[in-house]
């Protein structure tokens, strides 16, 4: 059975068929879920299909695109969803230079600031971090992140970087652009992370492997994500999903 680590089941690339798909999730095998929050809005589905699916499991968190929704009394709120039964982390979070907007400096205030509401309420975070390399690990090490815990979500970044996250025992969310032919940086990092700090994720909606790129994502193109991996580590596709099922558990402290 296959854990996924990173999902978006509230973005309404869903809306049509959300239900028949989270339904099928199992027949495939697909054991558990954790669906990310990426705004306020996002982590108000989450809760509720964390509600009507035994399988979901929630992270409440901002993605740093949409921090400026953020203020003192919306923070409020988000810190209360934190408590809620089957929350497993504070996600997902971080710095995003692609886009110009919000300014950098509102970014790392609510990144700070949701790194201090992980540590507050012991929950693991869920990190994004895109063309923003130096300042996510620069912020990271002055926030004293090893001490939280955590996942890099999607990461992208090179195996001298791995071992900067690895130097903290952080975990590294692998997904479909492994597959990608033109991801060969991602390719020798996946060679030297250990297996054992390896999470299956597909950020669905997002970024579908080959040979669906393109295409709208879904938990059920895992397998191929763990083929790859297991292709890269010389291992068997049976000890990738067993592994990172365990890291998975491990990390968002759910039983096996």
């Amino acid at each position: 059975m296959i854990f996924e680590s990173h999902a978006h089941y509230d973005d309404e690339a869903f809306d049509e068929d959300r239900k028949e798909l989270l339904i099928s999730l199992k027949e495939y095998g697909i054991d558990k879920v954790v669906n990310v929050g990426a705004s306020l809005r996002s982590c108000e589905i989450t809760l509720q299909l964390m509600k009507e699916y035994p399988f979901i499991y929630g992270a409440m968190g901002v993605h740093p695109s949409e921090t400026a929704e953020l203020n003192e009394e919306k923070f409020i709120w988000l810190r209360k969803q934190c408590a809620c039964d089957k929350v497993v982390a504070v996600g997902e979070i971080g710095l995003d230079y692609h886009w110009k907007e919000p300014e950098e400096a509102v970014q790392k205030l609510w990144f700070e600031r949701q790194m201090e509401l992980a540590r507050e309420v012991d929950l693991p975070v869920i990190i994004h971090s895109r063309e923003a390399a130096k300042d996510t690990l620069d912020m990271m090490k002055t926030l004293r992140a090893g001490e939280i815990g955590g996942v890099v979500h999607c990461y992208s970044y090179t195996k001298e970087l791995a071992r900067e996250y690895l130097n903290m025992d952080y975990y590294f969310g692998i997904g479909g652009v492994i597959t990608f032919k033109n991801s060969k940086k991602l390719k020798e990092a996946v060679e030297y992370i250990p297996l054992e700090k390896i999470l299956l994720e597909t950020d669905s909606p997002y970024l579908a492997p080959e040979p669906y790129r393109g295409r709208r994502n879904s938990s059920l193109n895992l397998p191929s994500v763990a083929q790859a991996v297991a292709e890269l580590k010389g291992v068997t596709y049976e000890e990738v999903v067993e592994t990172t099922y365990r890291n998975a558990c491990g990390l968002f402290r759910i039983p096996e």
